[in-house]
């Protein structure tokens, strides 16, 4: 997996916009995010592109438009983008990481601490049965 170049407000509010709706063009993005942001039809359609170019968007080309989709859904993106920052900071140092996840998980409440656990026990559980 590539490292993922970092994200703008923009890129990330067009995402949100895209996971929202599922498939759309530039006009409609613009119609939800552009106008209420003062920005340009042209805009959001660079903007759309360097998604596409960082492979997050797919697009098909309908009639005389491109047709816009996220290739990647939410947890996948934050999985990436939380592996590029950990590659660079911590430097192949899982116990940093697991410490600020931790504690992260912690500052949202007791349930997350109990899905982090769940979620843990589920993927030893799978790991088991790949290996039987």
């Amino acid at each position: 997996m590539s490292s993922l170049p970092p994200l703008g407000d923009l890129e990330i509010a067009v995402l949100e916009d895209l996971w929202a709706s599922g498939v759309a063009d530039a006009k409609s993005v613009h119609s939800r995010l552009g106008e209420r942001r003062s920005i340009s039809l042209s805009t959001v359609q660079s903007t759309l592109e360097r998604l596409h170019r960082k492979r997050l968007l797919q697009r098909d080309k309908v009639s005389h438009a491109y047709q816009y989709s996220p290739a990647v859904d939410r947890s996948t993106l934050v999985g990436r983008l939380i592996q590029g920052a950990v590659g660079r900071v911590a430097k192949g140092e899982p116990n940093a990481l697991i410490a600020a996840f931790v504690d992260l998980a912690s500052q949202a409440g007791e349930s997350e601490l109990d899905r982090l656990e769940a979620l843990i026990a589920e993927y030893r559980a799978n790991q088991r049965q790949d290996e039987s």
